[in-house]
């Protein structure tokens, strides 16, 4: 696909837009942004294709889209806030928060096993529909009840969709607030983000649509066949993983705009690459003169290893910190000390403290890996190559 690619990069960050480009004409990109920040200012600002991934309308400077699961390390941020606000305490159990979440063998659950993927409920016993799975009280309702599917604390396990009630009813619970309002008044609003947990209607021309597209080979041209025990686990309808995957049964429609407008902090967020890529820089330092969201001791909790090994749901090996994902063969990110999310089909923010990178990017073309597409992957590797 031959594309115009707007925008600019610093001088030496070159490769980066070189690797955009080729996302475009060698791996199936439709319309993608990319933001890198460094040390506090930004040096890669690209985008280019369409809108939609059906071809509508140029994608512009302002354009946002669905980050799925990237949007988990922005929940993430919200309850570390709460924590280092001394709002929060990390070690105390869920259910000191929230007292009807204690229910059926979940009195020991922690606040630190939600963040880590350890809390043993990432699927029900009884799938909400779209429209029920928009109601935050009856999400955060079937969690409570629901019994766990190992020992809290024990193991862990992608919380694919149950993480939206899990972070955002404690939230709730602690602030009086959703977890979309503290985002925005909070988080959003004094970095000026264009990031949403439920998209305002004035904002929603802002969005364009999502769509599937061929996945994409890596580099050199060859498709990787899952290992035998993952695409067991994604046929099995039965799996954990499925039922983790199926918590919203069947699969809402991401270009709806009650969907966009809802509170799912575990998938709908929208975001520009732009304010990924600035979000998780202000994580690690000022951005702009604007003061940074963590100080270093609450930095260090968020990427130290906190679960590690066979994930029970995504059946790999995957590496988590309190509430987001750390560099590994899973979700290669810059090295050994970043830490942030995917999303599933391509998007990607993470921070990097070493260097001091804050990278954002977003795409209309999903793919079906979960957490290293190639596209993003070709970005962090022309990142990685320059500092």
């Amino acid at each position: 696909m031959d594309v115009d690619v707007h925008g600019t990069v610093a001088e030496g960050y070159e490769p980066v837009r070189d690797a955009f480009v080729r996302n475009f004409t060698d791996l199936g990109e439709r319309g993608a942004a990319v933001t890198v920040y460094r040390d506090g200012r930004p040096v890669v600002d690209l985008w280019g294709g369409t809108k939609s991934v059906d071809g509508g309308g140029d994608w512009e400077h302002g354009t946002a889209q669905v980050v799925r699961s990237a949007t988990k390390g922005v929940a993430a941020t919200a309850l570390l806030l709460l924590h280092q606000r001394g709002e929060l305490d990390l070690d105390a159990p869920v259910g000191s928060y929230w007292p009807e979440f204690k229910a059926r063998g979940k009195e020991r659950v922690l606040v630190r096993h939600v963040l880590a993927h350890r809390a043993g409920v990432p699927a029900l016993d009884r799938p909400l529909t779209p429209s029920e799975a928009l109601d935050p009280d009856l999400g955060a309702a079937v969690v409570a009840a629901q019994a766990p599917f190992w020992e809290p604390g024990e193991e862990h396990g992608y919380h694919a969709h149950t993480y939206s009630w899990l972070t955002g009813e404690l939230v709730r619970r602690v602030t009086g607030r959703s977890i979309g309002e503290f985002v925005a008044s909070e988080i959003a609003g004094p970095l000026g983000l264009d990031l949403w947990i439920g998209l305002p209607e004035a904002e929603a021309g802002r969005a364009g649509r999502l769509g599937r597209i061929e996945d994409p080979a890596p580099a050199g041209g060859l498709r990787v066949r899952p290992k035998r025990a993952v695409a067991e686990a994604y046929a099995d309808p039965a799996s954990l993983t499925q039922r983790a995957f199926g918590a919203i049964t069947p699969a809402p429609d991401e270009n709806d705009p009650a969907y966009r407008a809802a509170v799912l902090p575990a998938s709908n967020g929208v975001a520009t690459a732009g304010a990924l890529a600035r979000f998780y820089a202000s994580l690690i330092g000022e951005v702009d003169g604007a003061t940074r969201l963590f100080t270093p001791s609450t930095v260090a909790p968020a990427r130290a290893e906190a679960a590690s090994g066979p994930d029970r749901v995504l059946v790999v090996n995957t590496r988590f910190g309190l509430g987001y994902m750390l560099h590994g063969g899973a979700s290669p990110l810059l090295g050994p000390g970043s830490f942030g999310h995917p999303g599933r089909g391509g998007a990607l923010g993470f921070a990097d403290p070493e260097s001091g990178v804050g990278f954002g990017y977003v795409t209309n073309g999903m793919a079906k890996g979960v957490t290293a597409d190639p596209r993003a992957q070709a970005l962090v590797r022309a990142v990685r190559g320059l500092v």
